[in-house]
């Protein structure tokens, strides 16, 4: 890939202290960006109301730049981006892509068919989908892209992306191969705007990506079946696609994927403990569980 048009980026959500999964594979997007004298971008997830906390979000911006990694241009807060999720939510809206649902939370949690394993949003069983795709009305469309709790006249309200019923989804991962999914089976028709009035983690990254430029996305390989839900919604928007590079995760003694539960190692913690970034940077070419040895 060309540096002069590689863009990467680096998220973190300001829900809790980055540990050492995180940092890893913030380290290995900074050092892809680095090979071809790329630029490498800072984006904030904070649309979480409830969990997103300031001092999070500094707490992350200090732990990787004592790490050593540098990003380019200002840091990017989605929560000042919302107007252009808006306006993405009404396209789909508008091209029968997307559609409110009524459903209610117990509702969801009683009739959802479970995840899949690594992939923490239940595959809806499409009680509120609509019997053929059809847009929705101007009155709706502008309710939703303005204030979608409100969008069907009930309390409130969430949108949904209409996935297609007979369609693979392939794609070349650069760490980890050919892969393929197939809607229906491996994920149900996936939430684009919450009850609370606010775009999902899918909308607003794909948004994202595309507003800013980014040819290349690293990230841990947990996410492999939001980059499937993202292509779709890419192809819907009418949006490029970027390369994808998920990388394996770090896990602990029983095999699970490191949560932001795993305080020890927290940067946070590691810094205060005595540990060097250099430490740190050392495990990052081993495998993902030797970390855990410390």
């Amino acid at each position: 890939m060309s540096a002069s048009i590689y863009i990467g980026r680096i998220a973190p959500s300001p829900t809790g202290l980055l540990h050492l999964g995180h940092a890893r594979t913030f380290w290995l997007a900074y050092q892809r960006a680095l090979a071809v004298n790329g630029t490498l971008l800072m984006r904030m997830d904070d649309l979480d109301p409830h969990r997103s906390r300031s001092e999070f979000a500094a707490a992350a911006l200090e732990d990787l730049a004592w790490l050593g990694i540098r990003w380019q241009q200002p840091v990017i807060y989605q929560r000042q981006r919302l107007s252009l999720y808006r306006d993405a939510l009404a396209q789909l809206l508008a091209q029968g892509d997307a559609y409110p649902c009524t459903c209610s939370r117990r509702e969801l949690a009683s009739a959802a068919l479970a995840p899949h394993d690594e992939d923490d949003e239940p595959i809806y069983n499409g009680k509120c989908r609509p019997g053929k795709s059809r847009p929705e009305s101007p009155d709706l469309i502008s309710r939703a892209s303005r204030e979608p709790r409100e969008a069907s006249g009930h309390a409130a309200v969430s949108i949904r992306f209409r996935i297609p019923t007979e369609e693979k989804i392939s794609f070349t991962d650069l760490a980890l191969g050919p892969q393929s999914f197939t809607p229906q089976r491996d994920f149900g028709d996936f939430l684009l705007w919450s009850r609370d009035g606010l775009p999902s983690y899918q909308l607003a990254t794909v948004v994202d990506d595309a507003a800013l430029g980014v040819t290349e996305v690293v990230r841990g390989s947990d996410l492999l079946r939001s980059t499937a839900r993202q292509i779709l919604l890419q192809r819907a928007l009418g949006l490029p696609t970027p390369a994808w590079f998920h990388c394996p995760l770090v896990r602990d003694f029983a095999g699970r994927r490191l949560a932001k539960r795993h305080d020890a190692l927290s940067l946070r913690a590691l810094r205060a403990s005595g540990r060097t970034p250099a430490e740190l940077i050392a495990t990052f070419a081993a495998e993902p569980s030797n970390a855990l040895n410390w």
